[in-house]
């Protein structure tokens, strides 16, 4: 009976250490047979293994550089996924918390929302380049619709004057000026890095590109080459303005602009986090599979 109870004892610390049998060594954590034995159960062949211990070991770099930058799953955030997924469940949040699988699902939402917070703090700087836009969102467009034009500006907010009235016509009377020197030859170019009063003074008074949407842009538009635009009002000052160039885009442009910015967003992600791996410390103990 004690020899039976004895094998019986062997037995069950046997299983008990292949559940926590070291598969992998990530820096300073250990991956073991009993965190991923759900996921090792539900695949067959040794390849298939590999990678769920392959994206494993991408979990852990990422929670340990979220942890580093200190950028993990804050409390607020567990609680408001936990609440969503209450909702999309129809339970209360109380009867989600009683489920015995709830410490794994509280522990897999704080894992992606960390990682998650991580993608974005990391690609934050991530956009898509005039080129790329214009080899991809403006040639794939089949319904061009929105025009869209770049303009120079010189504006000018503020002149010596007695009082605002006088300010407004001293302004205008030296806007006036400045168009008069243009139109008979001079460069618009050069005369808004002398005077201009705002911060595109730098680059000659160029624009982005702006949309034609309104009053004061259409009869920007109307202008012919080189030809110097009435006096307008802006949010900065008073300005007079040239048309530089003029394009014809697609309605969805932003949507794709944006889809372009995620997509190279994963790119810049995914060579992060190759680099990421080739910086770490990991060994995989393929005999324990």
């Amino acid at each position: 009976m004690k020899r039976a109870l004895s094998l019986l004892f062997i037995i069950n610390i046997s299983v008990v250490f292949a559940e926590n049998t070291i598969i992998a060594i990530v820096n300073n954590s250990l991956i073991t047979y009993n965190s991923i034995e759900i996921m090792l159960s539900k695949v067959n062949s040794k390849e298939q293994k590999i990678d769920i211990i392959n994206q494993k070991i991408n979990n852990i770099l990422q929670l340990q550089k979220a942890k580093e930058f200190g950028i993990e799953a804050s409390l607020y955030d567990l609680n408001l996924a936990l609440v969503e997924i209450s909702k999309n469940n129809n339970i209360l949040l109380e009867q989600l918390r009683s489920y015995p699988e709830f410490s794994s699902i509280e522990f897999e939402i704080s894992e992606k929302i960390s990682i998650s917070n991580l993608k974005r703090y990391i690609t934050k700087d991530i956009s898509a380049s005039e080129n790329e836009l214009l080899e991809i969102c403006f040639k794939e467009a089949s319904n061009k619709d929105i025009k869209q034009i770049k303009i120079a500006q010189i504006i000018i907010s503020e002149i010596e004057a007695q009082s605002q009235n006088n300010q407004d016509i001293a302004i205008k009377k030296f806007l006036n000026k400045i168009s008069d020197h243009i139109t008979k030859g001079g460069s618009f170019k050069a005369f808004a890095k002398l005077y201009s009063q705002h911060s595109s003074y730098l680059n000659g008074g160029k624009t982005d590109w702006i949309e034609v949407n309104n009053p004061i842009v259409t009869m920007l538009d109307s202008l012919k080459d080189n030809e110097v635009s009435e006096i307008y009002l802006t949010d900065f000052g008073l300005a007079i303005g040239i048309k530089l160039e003029e394009r014809f885009v697609n309605s969805n442009l932003k949507q794709c602009k944006e889809k372009l910015i995620y997509l190279n967003a994963e790119k810049f992600y995914s060579n992060w986090l190759k680099r990421l791996r080739e910086q770490a410390y990991i060994k995989i103990y393929h005999d324990a599979l």
